[in-house]
């Protein structure tokens, strides 16, 4: 199934969903959380699937963070709030899923794209991407659990050093960090992802 701004397939086992405006940076609008939200929660009770992946079209961007088109007409305070939860609600959506969730980093995941990278299980990037918490670029705050999932992963010092710093986080240092658990040379992006989904797939189907 394919939409204007989200591409979903099973290929097999594996449910593969795909941030679909690179041309835009693959930025993420309401209704693209919205999207989101519905494929994992949808998809949640299908036992057959063994992992999903999340990756974005292109070469560039993963996700460039919440479309600013979409959220400067989100003005009034009722309207942040409403749309800071409805964004939660839809990186909740990857985070409780029931299987495995593997962010596919085919090019920098920076601001809201870093949260919903981070609200993945694992993470599998590029050579050459980055992962970052820009948000105080924007004078905004990470307002969709994102913090609390950094703290987590990488320790407050860390996470305080990306977000003071709006650090850009190449992906040897991701690896590192343990932002990444895996990364891929440039030209073998595709064959990195199947071994490393391959014994994920090896696990027994619930009945």
């Amino acid at each position: 199934m394919a939409d204007e701004d989200v591409c979903v397939e099973r290929r097999g086992r594996v449910l593969r969903v795909t941030l679909n405006r690179p041309d835009k940076h693959n930025p993420l609008s309401r209704a693209v959380l919205a999207r989101l939200r519905e494929i994992f929660e949808g998809a949640r009770d299908d036992a057959q699937i063994a992992c999903a992946v999340l990756t974005g079209a292109g070469e560039r961007y993963f996700a460039a963070g919440g479309d600013l088109r979409d959220l400067a007409m989100v003005r009034e305070e009722p309207d942040v709030r409403a749309m800071a939860t409805e964004a939660r609600a839809a990186l909740d959506a990857v985070r409780d899923f029931p299987v495995p969730v593997v962010a596919l980093l085919n090019g920098d995941a920076i601001g809201g794209g870093a949260e919903l990278a981070l609200a993945c299980d694992l993470r599998v990037m590029r050579e050459g991407t980055h992962i970052g918490y820009i948000h105080g670029r924007l004078a905004i705050t990470s307002a969709w659990g994102g913090g609390p999932d950094l703290v987590s992963m990488v320790g407050p010092a860390r996470a305080l050093r990306m977000t003071a710093r709006c650090e850009l986080v190449t992906a040897a240092l991701a690896l590192e960090w343990g932002l990444a658990d895996a990364v891929a040379p440039a030209d073998s992006l595709d064959a990195t992802l199947d071994a490393f989904l391959e014994p994920m797939l090896k696990q027994t189907v619930t009945a």
